[in-house]
């Protein structure tokens, strides 16, 4: 895993976008963060060879194809570059089929927008210093 790597989230609310990415920076996060709004532009820009992203934080509910159907899209992916980056759910979406249909396609991680500022920015340090301590398949 590369833990330098980019930080992608795939949200499309720019309120959420922007909550995100003053997190980012009171956690004083030296990650690139890479904000994309659809799950076409995430597939895209994942399969630039050169990226080897450090984690996935997606939204479930982002316009053409959903949260979920970026992480079987990613799951299928031939390289391990991709394919073995955490990838976590931080959403409204919470329905237990929801979650079921999360976990069968093998999400490191599935959370619920917390309502506040403060309870957000725990649960993104919880997410960052759990995954930096983890390991994954990838070489990097």
């Amino acid at each position: 895993m590369n833990k330098d790597g980019p930080i992608i989230i795939i949200e499309d609310d720019p309120d959420d976008q922007q909550i995100l990415k003053e997190i980012f920076a009171e956690l004083q996060v030296t990650n690139e963060l890479v904000l994309l709004n659809t799950g076409k532009e995430a597939l895209d820009y994942l399969d630039n060879p050169d990226v080897r992203p450090f984690v996935v934080i997606s939204d479930i509910n982002i316009p053409k194809m959903s949260g979920l159907e970026v992480r079987k899209a990613i799951d299928q992916h031939k390289e391990d570059r991709i394919r073995c980056v955490p990838y976590v759910f931080l959403t409204t979406a919470a329905s237990h089929n929801t979650i079921c249909d999360a976990y069968a396609l093998s999400v490191q991680g599935f959370f619920v927008k917390p309502g506040t500022y403060s309870e957000m920015k725990e649960t993104i340090q919880c997410i960052l210093l759990y995954w930096r301590r983890g390991k994954t398949p990838n070489k990097d």
